[in-house]
């Protein structure tokens, strides 16, 4: 460690004051802010990512803030993020649909670094993004595939239709001639008394 002291003349004398007895470089860091930070968006989720120089990346973390295009910096919502990836991946459906968000990142040392301590970096340049919403099928579109639901079991009943009467049909044929006959029988046994009687 260091000792840093404040000299200087005040009233006509020279004075020395301690001001850091123990003063440790590496537990007194301010790191440059993450830098290149872009954002890429699809229709499920927004993925936003930056750059820090690489030999510090393992010992970082970082704090991520966005917001409306419109609203005030003092609303925007905050994710520390749980690991050292420069980068991170926001649901689309904590996005509004239609509304532009702007978004910025911050670093410093994560906290379970001992050989180093600093504060929080200056926040970085912003990127902006919107919601990429799903596209909406054409009324076109969707009257094919209701057509193509329907068509389907209407299809399916007319066959189970077909072979219900198919297969049915010769036994009702069978079954009417069954009762059919006995009729007639009946019928030309009448005929036959009655014209025997006749004869007589």
């Amino acid at each position: 460690g260091f000792k840093v002291s404040l000299q200087g003349n005040f009233f006509g004398r020279n004075h020395t004051y301690i001001t850091f007895p123990e003063y440790n470089p590496r537990k007194h860091i301010k790191l440059d802010p993450p830098f290149n930070i872009e954002s890429n968006v699809t229709a499920s989720q927004c993925h936003i990512r930056w750059s820090v120089p690489w030999h510090l990346e393992e010992i970082l973390q970082y704090e991520l803030q966005y917001k409306e295009y419109s609203m005030s910096w003092e609303v925007a919502l905050n994710k520390t993020l749980p690991s050292s990836l420069p980068q991170i991946e926001i649901e689309a459906t904590k996005l509004h649909s239609g509304i532009t968000y702007i978004a910025r990142v911050r670093c410093k040392v994560s906290e379970n670094e001992d050989s180093y301590h600093s504060q929080w970096s200056e926040w970085s340049q912003t990127t902006v993004f919107q919601r990429a919403d799903v596209p909406k099928l054409s009324q076109k579109i969707l009257i094919t595939r209701t057509m193509q639901f329907l068509i389907i079991p209407l299809s399916f009943g007319t066959l189970l239709y077909l072979f219900w009467n198919f297969n049915l049909s010769p036994r009702w044929q069978k079954a009417s001639l069954a009762l059919t006959f006995p009729r007639q029988l009946l019928s030309f046994s009448h005929s036959m008394i009655c014209t025997t009687g006749t004869l007589r």
